[in-house]
Order: structure tokens, then C-alpha cells, then sequence
């Protein structure tokens, strides 16, 4: 017990040794970015840095009040003004497509796109648009997003397309009759496993398809990081991850002052 105790502290202090995104020298300046599910965790703080950097940055969210308090906090906290939010439902294909019409009538450019947005552990439902909910939200709007915004993103290359799947992908399995919620097991979170595989599975082929274009595609497992994603999960869940994560889970806020 002990031993364990010791190893817990060492780790938790390794966990929080900082890492300043200053030694990455690249500025934005001049570039538009998007980066959905923006105000909170791992997308805000993106947001932030992008901001920092000089980029005008658009803040896809959903909550139009979480949205505004993270735009007053990163418009602060950075000092760059050019930031702004648009409202985007991502498990919504009206909203989806709502958004992309407003990016595109009222940008110019967009030099990246962040697909962060997602969510684990959602109650079965079928959305309106007769699609399962964790599919609809992770995979079939940024899918959709993605590509309505794709000849905007050829336009104004060298730009960049990032989707944030899940080392968990390895555990996905594909079955497009779980689009409609078919032959889907609602076990903790085999449906978000099944969206990562599907995230990844898009992300290479879109980067084949792309090839030659200046867009580039890449996916990544972003760590394991104390985020709000286990908010969807009873209590008990979430108290078992807060505490491991407590010892051993990165924070997605960036060490900048």
C-alpha cells in the first residue's frame, strides 16, 4: 500500500509538470480556424492556443451561454478580439448544415478545422434525422460538416483537417445498421468505441482522396485527459474516473501566462 501510494504521488507529479505551448514557435496569424465543441476541455483550450497564436478562431458550440462565457474567457485570456462563436449541434444534420451555410457566405478563408465535439455515455435515442445519437454527434456531422466545408478548405490551402478520435477505436467494430441504432449494445461506451473506428476509418481515407489537394488529414488519440466527457455516466462512474484521473489523467489546460 505504501509502494502504491508513493508511485501515485510520483506519477500525479509527473502529470503535472507543464507543458508550455510557447516552445512551439508557429504563429496564425492571417488564418481562420474552427474548432467544434469549443467551450469546454480539450476545444477550449485548443481554442485559446489558436488564439494566442494570432488566429481568427470560431468557436462551434452548442450551449449558446457555455459558448459565450468561453469566447469572453479566450477573447481575455489571449487578448485577440478576432474570436467568435456560431452556434452547431453536430448531432444535428439541419443544424450541421446551417452552420456550414453561415461559415460560407461570411468567410473567405478557413485554413483548419478541428473536429473535437463529442460525447460518451448518451442515453439511446434517435435523433430526428432517424440516426443514433453518439453517431449523429461523432461521427455523421463532423462527417458532414467536414465535408460541406471541404471546398472552402481546398480553396485556402495549406490547410488542415484534425479529427479527434479515442484509442478506444481499436475496440470499435463496423456495422453501418448502427447508424439507425440496429444491433447496438448500450454497454458503458461501445457505441463511442464503434464512432472512433469509424473517425479514424474516414480521416485515412479522406487523407488518400486529399493527396496532391494542400489539405492535410490526420486523426489522433489526444491522451487521457480530465475533461466533462464522462458527464453522461452515473455517479458512481464518474466519481471512479475523477479519482483515477485525480492520480494519473493529464489536464487539458494550457500552462500559458
Amino acid at each position: 500500500m505504501v509502494s502504491t501510494a508513493i508511485l501515485a504521488i510520483i506519477v500525479r507529479a509527473q502529470r503535472k509538470v507543464p507543458w508550455n505551448p510557447r516552445a512551439c514557435p508557429v504563429e496564425l496569424k492571417g488564418k481562420t480556424a474552427i474548432i467544434t465543441g469549443a467551450n469546454t476541455g480539450i476545444g477550449k483550450f485548443i481554442a485559446l492556443d489558436f488564439a494566442r497564436r494570432g488566429a481568427r478562431v470560431i468557436l462551434a458550440c452548442r450551449s449558446e451561454a457555455r459558448g459565450t462565457a468561453a469566447l469572453q474567457e479566450i477573447r481575455d485570456s489571449s487578448g485577440n478580439q478576432n474570436v467568435h462563436l456560431r452556434l452547431l449541434d453536430t448531432s444535428s444534420l439541419e443544424s450541421v448544415r446551417k452552420f456550414a451555410a453561415r461559415i460560407l457566405e461570411e468567410e473567405k478563408e478557413l485554413h483548419i478545422l478541428v473536429n473535437n465535439a463529442g460525447a460518451s455515455g448518451l442515453p439511446s435515442k434517435i435523433t430526428a434525422d432517424g440516426l443514433e445519437i453518439t453517431f449523429a454527434t461523432n461521427h455523421i456531422g463532423p462527417f458532414l460538416l467536414t465535408s460541406l466545408l471541404l471546398d472552402l478548405l481546398k480553396k485556402s490551402a495549406p490547410a488542415r483537417i484534425v479529427n479527434v478520435s479515442s484509442m478506444n477505436h481499436w475496440k470499435g467494430e463496423v456495422d453501418f445498421s448502427h447508424f439507425r441504432g440496429d444491433n447496438l449494445s448500450n454497454v458503458m461506451d461501445a457505441a463511442y468505441n464503434h464512432t472512433k473506428l469509424h473517425n479514424v476509418i474516414w480521416t485515412n481515407e479522406l487523407a488518400r482522396r486529399l493527396q496532391g489537394t494542400g489539405v492535410t488529414v490526420n486523426s489522433l488519440h489526444p491522451g487521457v485527459v480530465m475533461t466533462d466527457v464522462m458527464r453522461n455516466y452515473n455517479f458512481i462512474i464518474r466519481f471512479l474516473f475523477n479519482l483515477v484521473g485525480f492520480f494519473f489523467f493529464k489536464v487539458s489546460r494550457l500552462s500559458i501566462h
